[in-house]
């Protein structure tokens, strides 16, 4: 499993999303504090839906038991552990798995099916 270091554990910002390059790909990373912890998420940038990278810059919540970004486009909710968009099932983003390590935040090259969070 190949690792990518991303970013800084203090680029990010909590409760909102910074877009990172990976690969040549546009990457969406959030910082979220749940249950008291720092949790970590990643995933793809571009909003299939309205058809530009601006994921990072949505609002991040939750429906029901999802942990979701909305698209500041068209408001989808994109799930940040499945991809998938709540609206619309047969529209799936990519998502990373992410590790915190030494203070860097890292990111698996592959994408996965679903995300393992960092604190």
């Amino acid at each position: 499993m190949a690792w990518a270091d991303i970013c800084a554990f203090e680029d990010l910002v909590e409760n909102s999303g910074i877009c990172a390059l990976l690969n040549g790909q546009q990457v969406a990373v959030f910082l979220l504090e749940l249950q008291g912890e720092p949790q970590i998420y990643a995933v793809g940038n571009y909003d299939p839906i309205g058809g530009a990278n601006v994921l990072s810059r949505g609002i991040v919540g939750s429906v029901g038991e999802q942990i979701v970004v909305a698209s500041p486009l068209y408001k989808q909710h994109f799930s940040l552990t499945t991809g998938q968009c709540l609206e619309q099932p047969d529209v799936v983003i990519p998502v990373y798995r992410v590790k915190l390590q030494q203070g860097r935040v890292w990111l698996n090259v592959g994408q996965q099916n679903q995300q393992a969070s960092a604190a």
